[in-house]
C-alpha cells in the first residue's frame, strides 16, 4: 500500500545557507512556511559566495572557484535573471591546458596539436590508436586510471590524465572510481577524439558550455539576493550558528543543536557534509572530501592572458587551475588592473593547508614565473581562503559508503539532505539548486523524494552541457 502523505511542517530549519540551503529556505518561504537558517560561515553562499577585497589600486573580487551558471532549467534561470535583473551578464568562456612548457587550447583541435604537442606524444597517440581495433571491448572499469587508459591509450594517459588527477585528489588514479570519469568526459575513446578533430568536425565536448551567465559583482551576488528574499519572505537567517547534533525520538527530529541552544522544529533540510550529518546523528561513516586552499593576489597589469581558466597539469605545480576573474566580469578588479586566483587542492593538517600565507605567496610566485607570467607585476598583497569540503572524494569504494549513510539519515523520516556535500555528489550549482526545491516541495506535499534527491541527475552521463542561457 502507498504511504500516505505527512502533514506540511510549520516550521522547518534549513542548515547551510549555500544554493541549496537558500534556494529550499525560499522555495518554503514564498509558500508560506516559516523557516529558519542556521549557517556557521559569516556570511551566504557556501562555496558558491564571493570575497571582496580592498587593495591598493581599489576593490577586488574573488569567487572560491570557478563559478558559472549553466542550467537546462527554464525555471530556475528565470529565478536567477529575477534576482539580478541587469547585473546578470552573458560571458564566454575559455580556457587551455598548460602542461610541460606547452600550451593546449581546450577542447584539443588539430592544428593546435600538431603545432604545439611534441613528436613523442603525437606518435604514442597515434600508435595507440591503431592499435585500438585489435583490443577487446571497454570493460567496465571500476577505477579511474583503467577507465582512461582503455579508452585513451597509455600515451595520453600518462601525459593529461595520471599527474593532474594525483594532484588534484591527493590518492593514485588506480584508488578513484570510474564514475568521475563516466561524469566528466563525454568523448567515448580515442577513436572518438581523432574523429572530433578532424576539420569541419564538431569538437567542442558536451563538458564544455561556453556561453555562460554571471553576476557583474561576482557569482556570490545570486545568494546575497536570494538571502534577501528569504528575509522578506518572513524567514529567518542566523550566522555564526555552529550546529552540534539533534534532539529526536520515535525516528524523527524534534530540535536542532546548536551552541546557543536548541531548535525546535517539525523538519529539517541539511545541506551538512553527509559523513557529518552521520556522524552528528550517532553513525559513522569513512566518506571524505578533498580541500582545496585559495590563493586570491591582484596584479598590477591589464591582463594577465584572454584565458577565463588555466588547467596546471604539471605535478609539480601546487595549484590545479589559474583563473583571471575579471575574464568573467570587469568589475572584479579595478579599471586597468587584473587579478589571479589559483584553486590549490590540499587536506587539513597536510604542509600546503597549514602554510603560512606569505610562503604560500612566494611558492606561487615562483610557480607563476615558471608559467611565463611577469610575477614582478604581483603588488604584494594576497589573501587565502579555505574550503575543507570543496570536493567528495570518489574512492574506489566510496558508493557503498555512500548507500551506508544514506540509509543511516533515512532513519529520520523528517530530515531532507541536499546539495553537494550534503548528497557527497559532485554537481554544478544550478543542480544543487534543485535539490534543494525538490527538498522544500517534499515536505510541503508530505512526500519521501529522498532518494530521489540523492539521485538527481546521476546519470552514468556528462553533468554539464550547453545551457538554455
Amino acid at each position: 500500500m502507498p504511504v500516505p502523505p505527512e502533514a506540511a511542517p510549520d516550521h522547518v530549519v534549513v542548515i547551510g545557507a549555500g544554493p541549496a540551503g537558500l534556494t529550499a529556505a525560499w522555495e518554503l518561504a514564498r509558500h508560506g512556511t516559516r523557516v529558519t537558517v542556521l549557517e556557521k560561515a559569516a556570511g551566504e553562499g557556501g562555496l558558491g559566495g564571493t570575497t571582496v577585497f580592498e587593495g591598493r589600486h581599489g576593490t577586488y573580487r574573488f569567487d572560491y572557484g570557478g563559478h558559472r551558471f549553466i542550467t537546462h532549467n527554464a525555471q530556475l534561470l528565470r529565478l536567477v535573471e529575477d534576482l539580478l535583473g541587469d547585473d546578470l551578464l552573458t560571458a564566454m568562456r575559455k580556457s587551455v591546458i598548460r602542461l610541460g612548457g606547452r600550451t593546449y587550447r581546450y577542447p584539443l583541435e588539430l592544428g593546435d596539436l600538431l603545432r604545439t604537442a611534441p613528436l613523442s606524444l603525437l606518435a604514442g597517440a597515434a600508435g595507440d590508436l591503431a592499435m585500438m581495433p585489435f583490443q577487446r571491448r571497454h570493460p567496465r572499469s571500476d577505477d579511474f586510471a583503467s577507465w582512461i587508459s582503455r579508452r585513451f591509450g597509455p600515451t595520453l594517459y600518462r601525459a593529461f590524465f595520471e599527474g593532474y588527477t594525483a594532484k588534484l585528489w591527493g590518492i593514485a588514479p588506480s584508488e578513484l572510481s570510474a564514475d568521475w570519469a563516466e561524469q566528466r568526459i563525454s568523448l567515448m575513446d580515442l577513436k572518438d577524439v581523432a574523429r572530433r578533430l578532424l576539420p569541419g568536425a564538431a569538437n567542442n565536448p558536451r563538458t564544455y558550455a561556453r556561453a555562460y551567465r554571471y553576476p557583474k559583482l561576482g557569482f556570490g551576488v545570486i545568494f546575497q539576493r536570494l538571502a534577501a528574499k528569504v528575509v522578506a519572505l518572513g524567514g529567518t537567517i542566523r550566522f555564526g550558528a555552529t550546529v552540534t547534533g539533534f534532539a529526536s525520538a520515535n525516528g524523527r527530529i524534534d530540535a536542532v543543536l546548536t551552541r546557543d541552544g536548541p531548535l525546535p522544529c517539525d523538519a529539517v533540510v541539511s545541506t551538512l557534509a553527509l559523513p557529518d550529518a552521520v556522524r552528528l546523528t550517532g553513525g559513522q561513516s569513512d566518506l571524505r572530501f578533498r580541500g582545496l586552499r585559495f590563493l586570491n593576489m591582484p596584479m598590477n597589469l591589464p591582463d594577465v592572458s584572454d584565458c577565463t581558466w588555466q588547467y596546471l597539469s604539471d605535478p609539480s605545480i601546487i595549484a590545479t587551475r589559474l583563473q583571471e576573474p575579471k575574464r568573467r566580469s570587469a568589475l572584479m578588479a579595478p579599471l586597468g588592473q587584473t587579478s589571479l586566483m589559483l584553486e590549490i587542492p590540499c587536506d587539513p593538517g597536510d604542509d600546503l593547508w597549514e602554510m603560512a600565507d606569505q610562503d604560500l605567496f612566494l611558492r606561487v610566485l615562483s610557480d607563476l614565473a615558471r608559467l611565463g607570467i611577469d610575477s614582478g607585476r604581483a603588488t604584494g598583497e594576497y589573501v587565502s581562503q579555505r574550503a575543507a569540503y570543496a570536493y567528495p572524494l570518489m574512492s574506489v569504494d566510496y558508493g557503498a559508503h555512500r548507500e551506508r549513510a544514506i540509509a543511516h539519515l533515512n532513519g529520520l523520516a523528517n530530515l531532507v539532505q541536499c546539495g553537494r556535500q550534503g548528497t557527497f555528489r559532485y554537481v554544478f550549482t544550478d543542480t544543487a539548486m534543485e535539490m534543494g526545491q525538490m527538498a522544500a516541495a517534499s515536505l510541503r506535499q508530505g512526500q519521501d523524494w529522498r532518494r530521489k534527491i540523492y539521485d538527481h541527475r546521476n546519470e552514468r552521463t556528462v553533468i554539464e552541457s550547453e545551457s538554455v542561457a
